[in-house]
């Protein structure tokens, strides 16, 4: 089996391309082991010592490293993680169960819920960010998620690559914002959360 990598913005994050769907629909960012617990694979990749993040994107896998660290001693032992996943069929999440579900509130993560008076607006800017946005930085590794519209502020999650990417305040403001600024002119700002 063949994993194609691809280097991100983020100096400290790859992406591995292994020439399947890695997720059906949706992603899932994880940050810590903790989090990773849901998914054998990610469980994995924690388990190296260096791996600070894993993001499960469509069709490929992000990977980001402590600082300090560098890719040509972490890389191998990540791609004989995900080979050995992948050619063994594994499932990318454990089977679910009741035990311990939670359903967090959007709050928590910095989300909140927007004034039914800007729908529209509201829905110009999710499908901006859904039709154009997500894709371009699902192209980097990374994703962009919407979380909220006030007063002109727009808020957005940034997770994989985009996380701590360092030319990812550039592409918020200068690619983002000047996006949205344009096509939904009540937009004044847009921030990560």
């Amino acid at each position: 089996m063949l994993i194609e990598t691809e280097s991100t913005p983020n100096p400290a994050t790859l992406k591995f391309l292994p020439g399947r769907p890695v997720m059906d629909m949706g992603t899932r960012d994880f940050a810590s082991p903790e989090e990773a617990e849901a998914s054998p694979l990610a469980t994995a990749l924690f388990a190296l010592g260096d791996v600070t993040g894993v993001f499960f994107g469509r069709d490929f896998i992000s990977v980001t490293i402590a600082p300090g660290v560098a890719w040509g001693d972490v890389k191998p032992d990540v791609l004989g993680i995900m080979v050995d996943h992948f050619l063994a069929d594994m499932p990318l999440f454990h089977p679910p169960s009741a035990t311990g579900i939670a359903v967090p509130a959007e709050e928590e993560d910095g989300g909140f819920a927007d004034d039914p008076a800007d729908a529209d607006i509201v829905a110009q800017i999710r499908e901006l960010i859904e039709t154009r946005v997500r894709p371009a930085v699902a192209n980097d590794g990374g994703d962009i998620i919407y979380r909220g519209f006030d007063k002109g502020n727009v808020y957005l999650k940034m997770q994989g690559a985009c996380s701590g990417c360092p030319s990812s305040t550039a592409t918020l403001k200068n690619g983002i914002e000047t996006l949205l600024k344009h096509y939904v002119p009540e937009v004044t700002a847009v921030h990560a959360i």
